[in-house]
């Protein structure tokens, strides 16, 4: 009996999180419609397309199209293609998320809190960076001032080079400043300019980056904030258009842009605009400290002034007493904790700097309605 399972190779990165979700949302599709047959070969977003794509008997692709080599081959195979990527200009069919939005989206979460500088850092050269540049531009245009700092990719050699630019560049901006960049790579790097030059995030320099990608995310020093391009939809919608092809389907004239699906807040932006840098010392003192006995008096020091001065210019900026900031860190810190490990919850309370488990139920019973078991049980159907 011949097989009338439908053979699609994935030439989709691996190495990427944004490639994986892709890769994702193809699969969601292709369990959905159950007739799909895939062929993939794990690499990288800049390895050429494997060697059996050249004698390869399919019925279509998916494909990051990289250069007009790999947009040769895949001419050449003479079944339907659809484009994932867009920086190479074909006449296949893209699906695409839409660097706009997300921009947008990385704007308003600044503007939220309060931000009168704007920064873009981004691949020079490359479209969706450079959209993304735009759309963050055009999202802050009535807000306050903008920069924006573009490097080229360069080989590791010449890695140091681009990272002492950086470090220039961050020192130059006008503080506190909310910095979009177009990728969660390039947000490590940033935070890590920001770490060799001391300038404390996110109390003066926030970052956002895009593509959630939790490894990247997490491993960073703050955990970057990062919005969900919508890669995996992407991956979905690229899956039906290219069924609809296959079945003879004229292909769209436009790119089909798949909205972004919200945005991940972490500690590199997750605070309001502070214009004082005596106080932006000693919030970065406490929100470097959350476990440890915090006195007005340790602050006021690690920030170099009067512990009288420190507590008048810290209501000033902020509206609260110190206490009543630290306490809101501390819940937030241990909510965070609570839904997104395993931690036991005595071990919660030590690091977020509660005496007692007991302590810890009953401020975050109040701030949220449930118990700290409940949290993590609903956070883990999530």
């Amino acid at each position: 009996m011949p097989n009338s399972r439908k053979r699609i190779a994935l030439l989709v990165e691996t190495s990427l999180g944004s490639g994986r979700e892709i890769l994702r949302g193809i699969a969601r599709y292709a369990r959905q419609c159950g007739d799909w047959q895939l062929f993939h070969a794990a690499g990288g977003l800049h390895d050429p397309p494997p060697d059996w794509i050249n004698y390869w008997d399919g019925d279509g692709v998916i494909a990051r199209i990289q250069n007009k080599a790999m947009l040769e081959e895949l001419v050449s195979l003479r079944v339907p293609v659809v484009d994932v990527l867009g920086v190479c200009e074909n006449r296949f069919p893209l699906v695409h998320v839409n660097d706009e939005a997300i921009a947008e989206i990385a704007a308003a979460h600044f503007k939220e809190r309060n931000f009168r500088h704007f920064a873009f850092y981004g691949i020079k050269g490359e479209n969706w960076s450079e959209r993304r540049a735009l759309g963050f531009k055009n999202a802050c245009r009535d807000s306050g001032t903008f920069h924006i700092l573009e490097t080229a990719r360069k080989p590791a050699d010449h890695a140091d080079e681009r990272f002492s630019q950086v470090q220039q560049w961050i020192a130059s901006l006008p503080k506190p400043v909310a910095i979009m960049v177009c990728s969660d790579q390039r947000g490590l790097e940033l935070l890590e300019a920001c770490l060799s030059e001391n300038i404390p995030v996110p109390e003066q320099v926030a970052v956002v980056g895009v593509d959630n990608d939790t490894a990247l995310c997490e491993i960073s020093d703050p955990p970057l904030t990062s919005v969900r391009g919508g890669h995996s939809n992407v991956g979905f919608e690229s899956a039906a258009l290219l069924d609809r092809l296959i079945a003879g389907d004229v292909s769209p004239p436009d790119p089909l842009l798949v909205p972004p699906n919200g945005i991940v807040i972490r500690e590199s932006s997750d605070i309001q605009a502070i214009s004082d840098p005596v106080i932006a010392k000693g919030i970065h003192y406490i929100r470097e400290r959350l476990s440890e006995p915090i006195t007005n008096d340790t602050i006021a020091r690690a920030a170099g002034v009067s512990r009288t001065l420190f507590q008048k210019r810290f209501r000033e900026e902020t509206g609260q007493s110190i206490r009543t900031y630290i306490l809101e860190r501390r819940v937030e810190r241990a909510i965070s904790l609570i839904e997104s490990t395993d931690i036991p919850l005595i071990e919660v309370a030590e690091r977020t700097g509660f005496r007692h488990q007991e302590y810890l139920g009953q401020v975050v019973k109040r701030a949220t309605g449930l118990t700290p078991g409940i949290l993590r049980k609903k956070s883990e159907r999530a």
